[in-house]
This record gives structure tokens, sequence and C-alpha cells, in this order.
């Protein structure tokens, strides 16, 4: 949504697809999973006395629209992508089939995994972790507005200590809300390691893909 508050920027959309087309001429194989909350958040809505599976529903439709945004951004820059959804809607992306995603990946399609889980009371974090797993990736990163995990909320906590790395097991004891715990707790039965990095921060796809040092690991 860039500067806007909600919906979506074009021009930071297609600053994106410039970062991940970037990344991809590297020969990367890439997944994406996008949240909503720059137009509906379940959990906020929930707050206002809505039904909260109805909320998330609607919050995974966001996703959807989203990633239908981006899609459109990276084939204007020459990427081929495809959109599956976690709900099935045939007319506008393909449902979503752990073996179609694998056989696009290995075309050199982007790969875009829109509705989250396709399930209430799971986060953005968590289904970006089960795609992760599905599809054998080997880093799952989350490009957040945030430069990695600090001891607290770096925008109130100027003084907050910033890690470089840190264990799945002190993320969860700690509390730190950089993730969802379900995600991490994903991740480290798996043995997956999370690099969280600053969106914003131009060209920082491309340097968390080529193992630049940026941002917070979260490993074993």
């Amino acid at each position: 949504m860039g500067g806007k508050g909600f919906g979506i920027d074009p021009e930071v959309a297609l600053g994106v697809a410039d970062e991940v087309a970037e990344a991809h001429a590297l020969g990367v194989e890439i997944g994406i999973v996008i949240g909503g909350g720059n137009i509906f958040r379940g959990i906020r809505a929930e707050a206002l006395d809505m039904d909260r599976v109805t909320a998330d529903h609607m919050g995974m439709l966001a996703t959807v629209i989203n990633s239908l945004a981006l899609q459109d951004s990276l084939e204007k820059r020459g990427l081929a992508t495809r959109v599956l959804s976690a709900i099935e809607m045939h007319q506008i992306a393909e449902p979503l089939i752990r073996r179609r995603a694998l056989r696009h990946l290995e075309k050199g399609r982007v790969v875009i995994f829109a509705a989250g889980t396709g399930n209430p009371y799971f986060s953005t974090d968590t289904a970006a972790a089960l795609r992760a797993m599905e599809i054998q990736a080997e880093v799952l990163m989350k490009a957040t507005k945030v430069g990695g995990i600090y001891s607290a909320d770096p925008e109130t906590h100027p003084e907050a200590e910033h890690f470089d790395r840190i264990s799945y097991l002190k993320v969860l004891e700690l509390g730190l809300k950089v993730m969802d715990a379900t995600a991490v707790t994903t991740c480290m039965d798996n043995n997956l390691p999370i690099l969280i990095f600053n969106l914003r921060d131009s060209g920082n796809i491309i340097r968390a893909v080529r193992g630049e040092p940026i941002g917070s690991l979260i490993s074993g």
C-alpha cells in the first residue's frame, strides 16, 4: 500500500516486481505468499464484533486481490507467473495443488500462493511456513517493515537490541512478535531457516537472495 494507508500502490508493486525479477534472473526458484492487511485484516475485524471465521475468510480473499496485483506487475516485467489459491476460484487463479506448484517452479515460473492456508485462525506467516515446507524451500524470507528482529519495537524503543542471528527457541521464549509463533514452531520442527528483512529498503530482496548479511536470521 506504500504511503497510501490502505489499498494498493502500483509503484510499490512494480518496485517489488523489479527486485523479484532481478532475483529470478539468478536462477532462483521463487514462491511468494502475500498478506491482505492493506485491504482487510481478519483479526482486527473481530475486535469490531465481526465473526472471526467470516473476517478471516474476507482477509484471505484480500490476499487474492494482492496476488493478482503482483502477478500483473511481474508479468509487466516479463516474468511467467502463476497464482495458486487455497480457496478455489477457477476463473482467476489455479487451485492449490502441490505437484502443480512444483512443476511451475521447475519451469522457471514465479508462483504466488494466495488465500493463506484456506482455513480461518491461521496467519499469513503460518501459510508461508506451510507453503515453504510443501515446495521444499531452502529458506523462508519474510519481507516486512522492520530491519529484522529486535528485543522490543524499535519504533517506540530506539534503544532496542537488534539480533543478527537468533534461535527459534529464543524467539518463542522472548515472545518476539516479528513472526507468528505457529510459523516459527513449524519452521523449527522442520529445520527451515527464517530470514527477516526490511522490504522498504531498495535492493534488499536481491541482497537476501545473494546471502548478504541483512536483517535477522532465525535458525536452530
